[in-house]
Order: structure tokens, then sequence, then C-alpha cells
């Protein structure tokens, strides 16, 4: 298909809009056809050079497997808490599937009850502690390596939970603090031991006992004794009440054998 010359014509710009020659407008990059004053060339930038792609991965390597921040070693891993599964940040008394695809470093776990299964490497494990109260209960499972298989140690020695007692005036009369605490309502869970320690001076005069009554005698009711044992004198350096929290105990009151109003509420549940 033939066209005119167009010597004559004319035309209008595409960004200015104004008239021109129509062999003075020139055609852009984006295919516009523009005057000598608008006219741009396609910038660098819009046209970038093509990159090469990432060389591969070396072919067949030999890692160091005693360097820990590769993804080969997992060191000390230490759980304190209720629930812990799948990776080494979370605290938890439930450890599960932790591997290591060299080796697997020192696993202490603290809680109860205690959890331990799945631990393994496909080289070589490393010691594991487990430690708890005398009567938590202890499960170890599934703990292996198919190479080397460091010591396991499972410590159930003490289990005793010491609060300390202090004595300070509260709104006009002494009250106990129990770990600086002014007479908070305690938790003592069945079968386990707590251990009341009144070292401090401020105990002197004020033996702590327990009742089902609230504050004890002073309420009209009487002192109870089950699983409780005591020593020294209150205010003396070793004086402490203990209390080894029976099956099915009530729920239990902490009050002042000589004064009234000093206690609290003891939870057993």
């Amino acid at each position: 298909m033939s066209f005119a010359l167009g010597k004559k014509a004319y035309g209008i710009c595409d960004i200015c809009g104004q008239r021109y020659r129509l062999n003075q407008l020139k055609k852009q990059w984006d295919g516009l056809k523009v005057c000598p004053q608008d006219y741009s060339p396609k910038h660098p930038q819009l046209q970038p050079r093509p990159q090469p792609a990432d060389p591969e991965a070396l072919r067949d390597p030999r890692p160091d497997p005693r360097t820990g921040d590769q993804g080969f070693d997992k060191g000390i891993v230490r759980v304190l808490g209720t629930d812990m599964r799948a990776t080494n940040d979370i605290v938890g008394s439930l450890f599960s599937l932790d591997k290591a695809t060299t080796a697997l470093g020192t696993v202490t776990i603290t809680d109860n009850p205690l959890t331990l299964a799945g631990q393994s490497a496909t080289s070589s494990l490393g010691s594991i502690t487990v430690s708890g109260a005398i009567t938590d209960t202890v499960a170890l499972s599934g703990v292996s390596s198919t190479s080397a298989l460091g010591t396991v140690t499972v410590n159930t020695a003490t289990g005793i939970t010491t609060y300390t007692v202090s004595v300070a005036s509260y709104l006009g009369g002494n009250r106990y603090y129990i770990d600086s605490v002014v007479y908070p309502t305690l938790t003592l869970n069945e079968g386990s031991t707590y251990r009341f320690d009144q070292s401090d001076s401020s105990n002197s005069g004020h033996p702590l006992r327990f009742s089902t009554t609230s504050d004890g005698t002073h309420g009209g009711g009487s002192e109870y004794t089950t699983g409780v044992t005591t020593n020294g004198t209150p205010g003396s350096s070793g004086a402490y009440t203990q209390i080894t929290v029976a099956s099915g105990a009530p729920t239990l009151y902490y009050y002042c054998t000589n004064h009234s109003g000093m206690g609290g509420t003891a939870n057993t549940p």
C-alpha cells in the first residue's frame, strides 16, 4: 500500500497536543509520535542488563562436622517450662523429636512431670540430664544414635520447693510475706513438698502452721499436722515449717499460732 508524501501535512504531538508538520514528529520507544521538544530516549534503567543465573552449589561437598552453626550439630539445649515441640527455642516439659544430622549435644530438662522422647542423631548423641522433684513422673524413651550414645542421667533427688517467710506491718497489723508478697494465696500440689523458711529475724514469735479453718485456731479451728514437720525456732537460722501435701488434702490455711489475721489460703488442687 502506498502513502502520500505529506510534505505539507500536519500532525498533532501525542504529548503536548500542539500541531507540527508531520515530518517533524518523531516516534518514541513507547510508540508515541512527539514533537522535537517532547522527544526523550529510553532511559537505561528501563532496560537493565540481563543477569546471569547464580552458580550452583558445590557438587558433593565435605563440610566440617565439628562446626555448630551450619546445621550439623546441636549444642546445649536447656528446657524449663510446660510445652516444647519441634524447636529448641520454645520452653517446655514435652521435649520430642529433636534430631541432628551429625551430632546432638547436651540436653538438660527440668520440669514436673518430665517427658523426653525421640532424641536421636545419625552420628553421636551427647549427654542427657533429666532433673526433677522426688514425686515427678519421668518418662524417657526413643533415645538413640547410630554411632555413639552419650550418658543419660535421671536425677530425682530433692524436689523440695522452698518459700522464704518474713513478717512486716501491713494495713495496721503484722502479716506474713511469702517470697516478698504479702499473705499470697498459694497452690500446694498433692504429693509435693514445700518448706517455709522462717530463718529471717522478723519471724521471731510468729510460728507458721496450717489449718483447715481460715485463721486456724484463732478462727475456731485446729492445727493441721498431716505431713507437717517443723525445725528450730522462728527467727533463728535453719528454722522452717515443712509440709508434704497428702493425696486428697483439703484446702489449707497458713496462720500464726500466736497472732490472728497474719496468714492466707493454700489451695491443694
